[in-house]
């Protein structure tokens, strides 16, 4: 990996960032896709989780695609719940050369599939770049496959966050939270107060 690769990988970091908390039920992507060491498109996943970045990016990219790097902050799913085309395909037919991945994505729509189908198609792939700073991305999105509950973190107000988690405090919490889960949200926001006292005190608090 090269510094022109961190380079392009934190821009797509900061586009995703930037969707952070707009983009549920999916989590928020970042796409940038370099030709002879120039941007030639980006993108990041669309307000409410459709289209995703890679299927915005590529068709920006036009014909430089053909040859040219992508760098993304999380695996490109390898299938759709949709059943449409997955940004896996996107990348391939348009002629993308290489493909650098932040994180790895466990869905059952990627989890290895994506890089798979991105490796038989003959695409290079890397993935792990910058994973640490991209963690903050998907660490909500993580929590919800791995508990079935959107991860609440105490904050003053809701930048960043899917929404606001506001249950009685002696509601039975974590029915609650799975319900939001089923919903799409992953990342919640509540006050300091009783509620995030109670969330704590049941071992449903992110600190």
């Amino acid at each position: 990996m090269s510094a022109d690769d961190a380079a392009f990988m934190n821009r797509a970091i900061d586009l995703a960032l930037g969707e952070m908390g707009k983009t549920w039920p999916n989590p928020a992507v970042g796409c940038v896709i370099v030709n002879d060491g120039q941007v030639v498109a980006e993108a990041a996943t669309a307000p409410g989780g459709r289209p995703h970045a890679e299927e915005q990016a590529v068709p920006a990219a036009g014909h430089r695609a053909h040859g040219a790097t992508a760098y993304v902050t999380l695996e490109p799913c390898g299938a759709r719940s949709s059943g449409r085309k997955s940004c896996s395909h996107f990348l391939a037919e348009a002629g993308i050369k290489r493909v650098v991945v932040a994180c790895v994505d466990p869905s059952p729509f990627a989890s290895g599939r994506g890089v798979e189908r991105l490796r038989q198609a003959g695409l290079e792939v890397e993935t792990g770049l910058l994973s640490g700073r991209a963690a903050v991305l998907y660490e909500g999105y993580l929590h919800r496959l791995e508990t079935g509950r959107p991860m609440v973190r105490v904050a003053d107000d809701g930048a960043g966050f899917d929404g606001r988690f506001a249950a009685s405090p002696k509601a039975d919490l974590t029915t609650e939270l799975k319900r939001l889960g089923e919903a799409g949200y992953t990342r919640l926001w509540t006050a300091p107060g009783e509620l995030a006292e109670a969330l704590r005190a049941q071992g449903l608090l992110t600190e």
